[in-house]
């Protein structure tokens, strides 16, 4: 059986990394992804045998049932772009002004693509059902994949995994964690609302801006001196709004930034602090603000066992030097409403190489995959498919 599926995987190396570039050249923004939508489905509809549906907006399930009764596999996908112009001099590279794929989603999809090609060929091989997941909008929140399961999408699943190429480690490594992979991400707004004025008499005025420096100062000390150092914790400052003269002291300065935690009461105490820092500073000179919090995606968080069985068809297919054990990350991942739902494992695939130059990071103008990733991303979803599919038992949470 290994032999067969390998065969089957080499058989679409090339096809894999076609359907990649040609997703690379036509990328779509979060929500807006309806040409790749239609795209994926289409790509779907020609291997045969698979169930399609549109659950929500832009996203795509296909679902390949077996020849006998079994459990449900689900793999996930993400396929939106961001708004980066690229600067990457590819033959391939976005044909979109202000849009390109620069955190690997059309490689996602691109392997989860070629999963769904080998596994629908052994239809007839199969004990259960397949589900294929294609989610929109991963990179703006809330996220495709709420709507997604709002509508059905992980109905009956009993595990369901997903990757994603990662451009830090090199092509040739799965990277697995057994329970904490990505953080929980949070935004946080903060309207300090002063008393405008002349820059010449400031004693006239409530001065936002330094009233708002010190906010951003004291937020500071938040994950220094309040968390304990053995949980993780982000808070970072990323937006500083304010005045329009230099003659004039505003009346309003806006501060906006995110927060990382893997620890649910660590989030509760960010959430908490941040606003009481805020306001205490406001009151202490004689201005008020306006605190807004917004939880967006909840920390990935392995199933054991789950990881277990992904990390035995990892070392099988690539050796012992072909995994490697992930610690936790701290960018957020909308694949946790996934893992609500069923027991999930969520990989890192190495995608750099530095020989090939390939180093850029997630989210910069010159990023780019080695398309050698790809057909290690594929041969581990197929045989990991078929070995979920023999040792997961059937009604787990859907």
């Amino acid at each position: 059986m290994k032999e067969q599926l390998d065969a089957l995987c080499d058989d679409l190396k090339a096809k894999v990394i076609e359907w990649r570039r040609h997703l690379h050249a036509n990328p779509e923004l979060s929500f807006e992804e309806h040409q790749t939508g239609a795209f994926i489905a289409s790509t779907l509809e020609s291997f045969g045998g698979i169930e399609i549906s549109r659950p929500s907006g832009t996203s795509v399930v296909g679902r390949l049932k077996g020849a006998q009764p079994g459990p449900v596999i689900a793999i996930r996908a993400d396929f939106d772009a961001l708004p980066i112009t690229e600067a990457t001099d590819l033959p391939f590279a976005s044909k979109n002004s202000g849009v390109m794929h620069a955190c690997g989603h059309d490689g996602h999809t691109a392997i989860l693509l070629g999963a769904a090609a080998a596994l629908s060929s052994l239809k007839d091989r199969i004990a259960g059902e397949i589900r294929f997941l294609f989610e929109n909008g991963e990179e703006k929140p809330p996220g495709g994949a709420v709507g997604m399961v709002a509508n059905g999408a992980m109905d009956g699943v009993d595990r369901v995994i997903g990757l994603h190429l990662w451009s830090p480690y090199e092509t040739g490594v799965v990277q697995i964690n057994a329970r904490a992979v990505m953080a929980a991400c949070d935004i946080f707004s903060i309207e300090v609302k002063g008393k405008g004025g002349h820059i010449g008499t400031p004693h006239t005025a409530v001065d936002p801006i330094a009233i708002g420096a010190q906010i951003v100062t004291n937020l500071q000390h938040l994950a220094a001196r309040e968390v304990d150092p053995l949980h993780a914790a982000v808070v970072g400052v990323t937006e500083f709004y304010s005045g329009r003269s230099v003659g004039v002291i505003p009346a309003t300065a806006t501060i906006s930034g995110g927060t990382n935690t893997f620890d649910p009461d660590v989030r509760d105490l960010i959430e908490r602090r941040i606003g009481e820092v805020a306001k205490g500073l406001c009151a202490a000179h004689g201005a008020s603000c306006d605190y807004k919090y917004t939880r967006i995606y909840d920390a990935v968080i392995n199933d054991p066992e789950t990881a277990a069985v992904m990390s035995a068809v990892a070392a099988d297919l690539f050796g012992p030097d072909g995994i490697g054990e992930l610690p936790p990350i701290m960018p957020g991942e909308d694949f946790s409403a996934f893992a609500h739902e069923a027991p999930a494992c969520f990989v890192l695939l190495g995608a750099g190489n530095a020989a090939k130059g390939i180093t850029a990071p997630h989210h910069d103008a010159a990023f780019n995959i080695d398309e050698d990733a790809l057909a290690m991303g594929t041969r581990l979803f197929v045989h990991a498919a078929f070995a979920l599919l023999e040792q997961t038992p059937t009604g787990g949470k859907g």
